[in-house]
């Protein structure tokens, strides 16, 4: 497993299309794999600079990506755009100031089809939280199997106080 900074841009189209591969299949087949590819390297770009950024791809034999994860420290005061609006709306203020500001925030967690199932999601997990005391991540409501992965690995929801959204957000196991 190798660790990136910003210097992840270095990998930038190869982890972009290792992205592509795994968020435009199931359930995520309505994207649209050229606007999933534009998106996510104009985000890796951004997201490279948050403090705290990290990086872990995991290879096979051959070279190819198989595996990454990234996230950052969440900073305060908690941002609005993109999906945390939604967490802000369903955690409500105090729990997102107590639970996710300053925490490692898992933004991606991807593993390819060809390796799921040989434990890479959990060590990749691992490995990005480890050195954390605290970690946080949301996946999509209908993405069934990333859900029912956290709650086997300990993750647990906090209580919801506001209305629901189409995102769950996970807690990493204390």
């Amino acid at each position: 497993m190798h660790s990136y900074g910003v210097d992840v841009l270095e990998i930038a189209d190869e982890l972009t299309e290792a992205y592509v591969e795994v968020f435009t299949a199931p359930p995520w087949t309505f994207r649209d794999p050229d606007e999933t590819r534009v998106a996510f390297r104009s985000r890796l770009e951004a997201d490279g600079r948050w403090d705290g950024f990290r990086a872990l791809v995991e290879r096979s034999a051959d070279g190819s990506i198989t595996g990454f994860v990234t996230g950052w420290t969440t900073p305060s005061p908690f941002r609005t755009d993109r999906a945390y609006g939604k967490v802000l709306q369903r955690l409500g203020a105090a729990q997102v100031d107590q639970l996710l500001v300053g925490a490692f925030e898992i933004d991606e967690l991807g593993v390819l089809k060809s390796v799921r199932g040989t434990g890479l999601g959990r060590r990749l997990l691992e490995a990005a939280v480890a050195e954390h005391p605290r970690a946080w991540l949301l996946t999509w409501d209908q993405a069934h199997d990333t859900i029912a992965f956290y709650r086997r690995l300990g993750w647990r929801e906090p209580p919801v106080h506001g209305p629901k959204t189409d995102i769950v957000v996970f807690v990493a196991p204390t």
